[in-house]
């Protein structure tokens, strides 16, 4: 039992490792975009299916000047460029606009064209929640259905 612990440690150390080195890698790529202009990102996590995170160099009228994605499950997901999207405006990007069977890479496509609108329109964008945020607004969703679920059952037996 006390191997077994070890194992789960050391594989959680290594892939904690391994996130930081992709975290800065991405950082890195994000410095060297930045540095040529603005940049436009959006994403979309994947739970058990790949996840993507696209950036976009814009120049002041919102064209797109380069584009990259970081796209993949594991941490050994490296940013790549993402061809295609140049000389394009941002803001009418859509989801079709993104490679198919990519879902996820499309949606944050879409993501970082509704981040740009916002931002042009003066909006506050919202960080996204966190994963065990997203896992509290779940059980907080199932909470109200229950409820709502048990007051329409005690209509109906009020009512007969």
């Amino acid at each position: 039992m006390v191997a077994l612990g070890i194992v789960v440690i050391i594989a959680f150390v290594i892939q904690s490792a391994l996130s930081m080195v992709q975290m800065k890698h991405f950082s890195n790529e994000f410095i060297a975009l930045r540095r040529k202009g603005k940049v436009a990102v959006g994403r979309k996590s994947g739970g058990f299916h790949a996840g993507a995170i696209v950036m976009f160099l814009i120049d002041e009228k919102g064209m797109i000047q380069e584009g990259k994605k970081l796209e993949g499950v594991t941490i050994l997901a490296r940013v790549k460029v993402l061809p295609g999207f140049e000389g394009r405006y941002i803001g009418d990007l859509k989801r079709e606009d993104g490679p198919k069977n990519h879902r996820n890479l499309c949606r944050a496509i879409e993501d970082a064209a509704l981040t740009y609108r916002k931002y042009m329109a003066g909006e506050e964008i919202p960080e996204p929640p966190s994963p065990i945020g997203r896992v509290g607004q779940a059980i907080e969703n199932v909470a109200q259905n229950m409820a709502v679920r048990d007051r329409t059952r005690a209509a109906r037996v009020v009512t007969k």
